[in-house]
């Protein structure tokens, strides 16, 4: 597979892991756009071994990280959630409800905490491999993901996770 192709199949999944880890779309495709470039610069090695999109992910994550070192911006969130707009579907509307709900919650965590969360939970990750990919130790992934949790059923209320 060339470069290209790579790229054409392979970041819509990028950008939704990358959504995950930034909590904003803008910054989710500088995050990929920044990975996938460097993705470019080891692609003949990366071609050979067919371990592209892992090398991508892992650089997004590592990049993520360095960005949550460089700057601390503080985060500006929105009292209350704006309602969803009336649907003919009850289900759907539900569910876009739910989606905003569960946004607004996410984005109450720290940047470490939904990367922990994203790692974990979305990627499937390990403890022990996303200590690896955050470049943190495995008590730190531990004590981080029962923080973010305990922050998210705070938000969202016990029985939803």
């Amino acid at each position: 597979m060339d470069f290209d192709a790579f790229v054409r199949s392979r970041t819509p999944a990028l950008l939704r892991s990358a959504y995950l880890l930034t909590g904003d779309q803008h910054l989710a495709e500088d995050l990929v756009q920044s990975a996938l470039a460097r993705t470019h610069r080891a692609w003949r090695r990366l071609r050979d071994t067919g371990n592209a999109e892992a090398y991508t992910r892992r650089t997004m994550y590592h990049l993520q990280v360095n960005w949550w070192r460089r700057r601390r911006v503080p985060e500006s969130l929105a009292d209350a959630v704006p309602e969803p707009r009336p649907s003919a579907q009850a289900s759907s509307a539900d569910g876009v409800a739910l989606r905003l709900t569960l946004q607004a919650a996410l984005m109450r965590l720290t940047a470490k905490q939904r990367a922990v969360l994203v790692l974990r939970f979305f990627e499937d990750r390990t403890e022990v491999e996303t200590a690896e990919m955050l470049g943190v130790t495995l008590g730190t992934v531990k004590s981080t993901c029962a923080r973010a949790l305990a922050r998210l059923r705070t938000h969202l209320g016990e029985g939803a996770l």
